[in-house]
């Protein structure tokens, strides 16, 4: 049997997939429910997957599906020929009082990934070869694309062998940014930007790398660090 909150999520999720084929948003169902956090929406949706009811769709935005209703409930389309007031307001009390919805925290974003890029001695600029799923809460406003991680003199600033570099699409920054910066042309490496003395100074986070400097028409800066992505083996 379920909790009444359990009853009311579920009839939520179904009825927003009958109206737009798309499941709600985390954010959505907590205003609808009327809980104070997320968290107690993830507790609801765990408990209705293990109970069968629902599954979780993986690497998609708005991932739910409903397996199955519980007894008393049936989708709006089978119940009844026509609306009816009562079923009108029953939508009308698990929406949020016509509030505009905010932006879904559980989508998942297909972004470009680049291939790899060197976090200490320059390496030849990759062109795109793939896509990245990154949770949308990740990102930003703006377009980013991703870069897989290579070296070891960023490490000071959290970056890692490894990791995958979160960019955001811009040409110009502010001193003491990590950016991808773009060298002669042809090489491209991840670092902090700094300018000094009329130069362009690239600077590692890692006390074993030195500084490299560069005249400004030497560098080029293609993006801002936005955020990272780390897989553990």
């Amino acid at each position: 049997m379920l909790t009444r909150k359990q009853h009311e999520l579920i009839r939520f999720i179904q009825q927003r997939l009958e109206e737009s084929g798309v499941s709600p948003s985390f954010e959505e169902m907590k205003e609808a429910l009327d809980l104070k956090s997320k968290s107690g929406v993830h507790r609801l949706i765990s408990a209705l997957e293990e109970r069968g009811f629902i599954r979780r769709l993986p690497n998609r935005a708005r991932a739910l599906e409903v397996l199955r209703q519980p007894e008393d409930v049936t989708p709006a389309a089978a119940a009844r020929p026509a609306a009816t007031p009562s079923t009108a307001d029953v939508i009308a009390s698990l929406r949020a009082a016509s509030r505009p919805a905010p932006s879904p925290a559980n989508d998942v974003i297909e972004i470009p990934l680049h291939g790899k890029i060197a976090a200490g001695t320059p390496i030849e600029a990759l062109e795109m070869h793939a896509t990245l799923p990154v949770p949308a809460a990740l990102l930003g406003a703006g377009e980013h694309y991703a870069l897989e991680v290579s070296g070891d003199s960023m490490v000071e600033a959290g970056i890692l062998d490894g990791d995958y570099a979160l960019i955001r699409r811009t040409d110009s920054a502010r001193d003491g940014e990590i950016v991808v910066a773009l060298v002669r042309g042809e090489e491209a490496t991840l670092k902090y930007l700094r300018r000094e003395n009329g130069m362009v100074r690239l600077d590692p986070a890692n006390a074993a790398y030195d500084p490299q400097f560069y005249r400004p028409a030497e560098v080029q800066v293609q993006g801002k660090l936005a955020g990272l992505l780390r897989r553990y083996h």
